[in-house]
């Protein structure tokens, strides 16, 4: 998952940054608040605004910011002209707010650290005087919980919630490609398998392995409302470990592969271990959107897909 903190902090040091950031929309905006852009002195950039519309304008603009070491807050809307010119064409109005690196270097040292290690934290800009602070304890537990950065009474409230988090228990071939869509949709995959032969460093490079049964890694993995759990082992014996655990979480999504008939047979196991019927409905199963896939790489792309809808949705 990229740390654009980190990123921040190493241009600046090279040449001088300034950080864009989705304050406000309304109607059809493309990107939600709190969506991010990094540019360079150079006009280099990373990450995005307003996917595509008005990058061009805001770049300009943070390079100026970079000069002059002031903050600015920038609004397009198709009713402005230097919105239309911009080419925002989506019918939706973006405020902006652009802050020079130079003048955030203490809080993003501390920003970046924090997401390096997982940790949630909101950050608090007075939009009248661009001062900034680190929201306390217990504050802003509703932002959190909807995963949404927004202005409050003048404060623009910046979530950075826990990575989401994607456990994936099967490491057959629908994996590969999973955990590939998995990590540029911004979740940490995990892959559990005690197969080694199927759950190593060689096919997962990079990517944290447990070899050991689900119930005892799930268990101590502390599943909770940033997880996705996929299970395609296509094997009872690990799928049903899994599930054993799962069905007891607060995981957003849980989701097992398999055709109707063997969910079918699924469902009435976990009946015999005692899971109620609305307790088994929380099992996306078959798993994966209905888009007739017929290989790994779409099967992987239906399972992402339906996730994703699950996680806005919620």
């Amino acid at each position: 998952m990229e740390n654009l903190f980190e990123l921040a902090l190493k241009w600046q040091a090279e040449n001088g940054a300034a950080m864009a950031t989705v304050v406000e929309t309304w109607g059809s905006a493309p990107r939600r608040a709190g969506a991010q852009m990094l540019v360079s002195k150079t006009g280099a950039m990373q990450g995005s605004v307003s996917g595509g519309c008005v990058e061009g304008a805001v770049v300009l603009e943070a390079m100026e910011a970079v000069e002059t070491g002031q903050p600015r807050l920038l609004e397009y809307g198709v009713a402005d002209d230097q919105a239309f010119a911009a080419g925002l064409a989506c019918g939706g109005t973006i405020r902006i707010l652009v802050e020079p690196v130079a003048q955030r270097i203490v809080n993003f040292e501390q920003a970046a650290l924090m997401q390096s290690n997982g940790d949630a934290f909101a950050l608090e800009t007075d939009l009248s005087n661009w001062d900034q602070r680190f929201a306390g304890d217990g504050q802003h537990a509703d932002l959190y919980a909807a995963d949404r950065s927004t202005v409050v009474d003048g404060q623009f409230v910046q979530v950075f919630n826990k990575p989401l988090r994607m456990v994936i228990v099967g490491a057959v071939h629908i994996a590969q490609p999973l955990v590939t869509l998995a990590q540029m949709a911004g979740y940490r995959p995990i892959i559990v398998d005690p197969r080694e032969a199927f759950g190593n460093a060689d096919r997962f490079p990079g990517v944290q392995i447990h070899n050991d049964w689900p119930d005892a890694v799930l268990s101590d993995l502390g599943l909770d409302r940033r997880t996705a759990i996929v299970t395609l082992a296509h094997d009872p014996k690990i799928d049903d470990a899994a599930l054993s655990v799962a069905l007891k979480s607060d995981a957003f999504y849980i989701g097992s592969l398999g055709s109707k008939r063997t969910h079918a047979k699924r469902v009435d196991r976990l009946k015999e271990a005692g899971f109620t019927g609305g307790e088994i409905l929380r099992i996306h199963g078959p798993v994966g959107l209905p888009i007739k896939s017929s290989n790994p790489v779409e099967i992987a792309i239906s399972i992402m897909a339906e996730v994703t809808q699950q996680l806005r949705s919620a």
